[in-house]
This record gives C-alpha cells, structure tokens and sequence, in this order.
C-alpha cells in the first residue's frame, strides 16, 4: 500500500488562550448571574411617590373613538378619534390580563402621576402596570393629557 495516498490523521490544535479566557469569563457571569437569581437579588428600584392619581375608565363609543370616562362621576373626559395605535395597544394589554383572569371591566384603571414626572398606568384588579414613560415623550403625552381633562378650572 502506498502510505502518500494514505489519509493523514490532522493533529488538536488547542483554542488560543484569549478565547479559554473570554470563555472562561463569560461562564463565569453566567453563574454569578444565576447565583444572584438564586439567591433573590432583584434590580427593582422602588417607585418614586406619587402626587396625584386618576380613576378612568375605557370605553369604546358608537363610531370606534375611544372614551376616557372619570371613575368617579361617569362623565366622559376625553374622545380619542382614528388610529392612536399606542392608547388602544396599551389599553388592550390589560383588557387580555383581566379576561385571563375572568375579570369584567367594572374596575377603573389608575393613572398614576409620580414625583419623578413619570407616569403609570395601574390595573389594580389584576395588578399589572404599565410605566408609560419607558414609550418616549410623544406616547406618554397621551396620557398625561388625561390628568386634569373634563376638571373645571376652579377646581384645579
């Protein structure tokens, strides 16, 4: 047989010693990572406090505009007119959470301003919420406009 035409065995070659390393490392916090999980470390910042906070409801009106009602007088505050693809996003959002709990729509929804200038949208019924400051200015205005919408200005 002739040994030239014969497969040759190729030798290991080892990783480079930056790739153990970095590999090394990344196992490493992968299990300082689950360690920290393990052991309940959170990175949850509590929430500033609040200053003010409003009931509303949600419904939607005869020609598909959405209403803003006040929870507590029933009046409608605010008609939100075409598309507001964000509003009725977020409002579905929690909807799905209370038919997943088998809750009806009788519970208002607060909208809650905090020292921060941040703002939250709460379901307290299913406790889900929603930190509408994480959409960018222009969603958030949406909202916020709903802070003092269908109040008389001498009871500001």
């Amino acid at each position: 047989m002739n040994t030239s035409t014969a497969p040759r065995a190729v030798p290991v070659q080892t990783l480079p010693a930056a790739v153990r390393l970095l590999g090394s490392l990344l196992l490493l916090v992968l299990l300082l990572v689950g360690w920290a999980r393990w052991q309940g470390v959170t990175t949850h910042q509590p929430d500033a406090g609040t200053l003010w906070q409003r009931e509303l409801h949600f419904r939607d009106g005869p020609t598909g505009e959405v209403l803003a009602l006040d929870a507590q007088t029933g009046a409608q505050i605010a008609s939100f007119q075409g598309e507001q693809g964000f509003l009725r996003s977020t409002l579905r959002a929690l909807v799905r959470e209370r038919k997943r709990a088998g809750i009806g729509a009788q519970a208002p929804l607060l909208l809650i301003g905090r020292s921060d200038g941040r703002l939250t949208l709460l379901d307290p019924a299913t406790r889900q919420r929603i930190d509408l400051e994480a959409f960018g200015p222009t969603n958030v205005a949406v909202f916020a406009g709903l802070r003092q919408a269908g109040i008389e200005p001498s009871t500001r």
